[in-house]
């Protein structure tokens, strides 16, 4: 009988989803945070996604910086596999607040003033400690 998916684990799934470009790479993600580290078999049975699906995502993700990996020695014939883990979610979130804002300057400076200055210039502060 298959185990069904807690609620919770589905909550953190969309949550991480809101960062992430798809639910495929929140499963992956969210699987990689409770397990610390795994390799791509295990991820393609945690997770029960296509392996090819997995495969391509673990690229991806590797290439943005969601994901970091780390070669196995193994003693047998062909390529050794890797170990793969998920970035902090504070460095998750960090990343997705650069993202957002360039995209709000984009759009608030569109038509810039005639001296060629902006009109804005939006930061998100991040406040440690504080309410």
């Amino acid at each position: 009988m298959k185990k069904a998916r807690s609620p919770i684990d589905k909550n953190i799934e969309t949550a991480v989803h809101e960062l992430l470009d798809s639910r495929a790479e929140s499963r992956i993600y969210v699987y990689l945070l409770r397990k610390n580290r795994a390799r791509s078999d295990e991820i393609i049975r945690g997770t029960k996604l296509h392996p090819s699906t997995v495969r391509e995502l673990l690229s991806k993700m590797y290439d943005n910086k969601i994901i970091f990996r780390e070669k196995i020695k193994t003693d047998r014939i062909g390529k050794n596999p890797y170990l793969y883990g998920a970035v902090s979610p504070i460095q998750l979130l960090q990343r997705r607040v650069k993202i957002i804002e360039s995209r709000l300057n984009t759009i608030a400076n569109l038509t810039g003033k005639p001296n060629g200055n902006k009109y804005v210039q939006i930061t998100i502060d991040n406040q440690e400690g504080k309410p």
